[in-house]
């Protein structure tokens, strides 16, 4: 295998893999739930339109996008809270449209985690199984084994306002699986968390997912929390679905401009297609000069409109002109932002009326030879296969 064979194969399986299956790429899977053409509209606003989902038994998904695309409202409906104007609703291959919510296997933590204030851990734990009339040595064999399960024996008999956040999200998580659902919702599930203890709270869940074999499916606008935790992403906008891929895809090759752009931070480049030989791809762009790509999917057509996103890891920064001449541009730094781990640089491209292009530098040692500073003149370059194809 030669060196940009190996790259190419690279790039096809970059991320990490969490599980040694995909079931969304296996012929045959069957889904656990299905969303089938459904659209909710409120009067005049549609909230989810005609739009068609399927997610597999024990996928940890994600629905992820801004405030007002419908994420939320796509789970609601799901858990029997909203009714679908149109379409239909399977839930392991049984029609749940109209079912109400409380004979579906399907279970919601909700972001504010709604404990009741009066009762102790315990009790919030065991209300649910009490209300489905189970059997007292049930009840508490499932209770212990909840308390167990989140680490929280020594607490069982506080009150939530007793506790601390985190802690009243694992309570929450607790009472939302001791009724075993086929399908656990989690509604913005972190949200009240400090940023320490999200990220430490985010693998936590991902371990108790893959440890119990459930389904998850969660509600975010946070991108960072969604590719952390999910199996797979369906990206949302204006209700409906524009991407459903695995984190690393959606990031690595998004299907079109406002993917890329909500997804991390990210430089479009705008030209057009001047020369195409094999999977390299030349296109000349207003203020960036001659592009070349790496575009082994053979969308590109001579002549036509072009462009390429550049997301700011893969820029290369410097004092002094690289020595290729393609992939470069000159500029002047406009601001710089060190974020511990990383300095994010945004530099000003193509004179005065050109764009802001973000570049960054993952600060290895303490200290630079030639550091950085405002209003420097700079060259950024890149590899033909740091920059991606997409649709507008």
């Amino acid at each position: 295998m030669n060196q940009r064979t190996a790259r190419k194969a690279a790039r096809r399986s970059v991320g990490s893999v969490r599980r040694t299956c995909a079931p969304w790429a296996e012929p045959g899977a069957r889904p656990l739930v299905e969303f089938c053409s459904v659209t909710k509209a409120y009067g005049e606003v549609t909230a989810v339109d005609r739009l068609s989902l399927s997610i597999y038994p024990k996928e940890f998904f994600a629905l992820l996008g801004p405030s007002g695309c419908g994420k939320t409202t796509l789970m609601r409906m799901l858990a029997g809270f909203e009714a679908p104007t149109s379409g239909d609703i399977l839930l392991d291959g049984v029609d749940v449209t109209a079912m109400p919510p409380h004979r579906r296997p399907t279970n919601m933590m909700f972001q504010s985690y709604a404990l009741f204030p009066h009762m102790s851990v315990w009790d919030n734990i065991a209300f649910g199984l009490k209300q489905e009339g189970m059997a007292r040595p049930d009840i508490k064999a499932r209770v212990e084994e909840m308390l167990a399960l989140v680490r929280l024996e020594a607490l069982a008999r506080r009150r939530p306002d007793q506790l601390s956040g985190g802690q009243r999200q694992r309570v929450a998580l607790a009472r939302s699986l001791a009724k075993r659902p086929k399908v656990l919702l989690l509604d913005e599930p972190l949200g009240a968390l400090d940023r320490k203890l999200r990220e430490a709270t985010q693998f936590e869940l991902m371990d108790l997912q893959a440890d119990l074999g459930l389904t998850f499916l969660m509600v975010t606008h946070d991108q960072d929390e969604a590719m952390t935790m999910a199996d797979r992403i369906a990206v949302m906008d204006h209700g409906r679905i524009v991407q459903v891929a695995p984190p690393e895809e959606i990031y690595e090759q998004p299907a079109n401009r406002y993917v890329a752009e909500f997804v991390g931070d990210v430089t479009v480049a705008e030209g057009t297609v001047t020369g195409i030989a094999g999977d390299i791809v030349r296109i000349e762009a207003a203020h960036f000069g001659t592009l070349e790509i790496d575009e082994e999917e053979g969308r590109a057509r001579m002549d036509a409109p072009a462009l390429v996103a550049l997301r700011p890891e893969k820029l290369n920064i410097g004092h002094d002109e690289p020595p290729q001449t393609v992939n470069k541009v000159r500029g002047e730094i406009w601001d710089i932002a060190y974020l511990g781990d990383f300095t994010m640089m945004q530099v000003k491209v193509g004179g005065d009326d050109g764009p802001l292009v973000k570049a960054a530098i993952a600060n290895r040692s303490r200290r630079m030879e030639r550091p950085f500073a405002w209003d420097d003149i700079v060259w950024l370059w890149w590899d033909v296969e740091a920059g991606v194809l997409i649709d507008p």
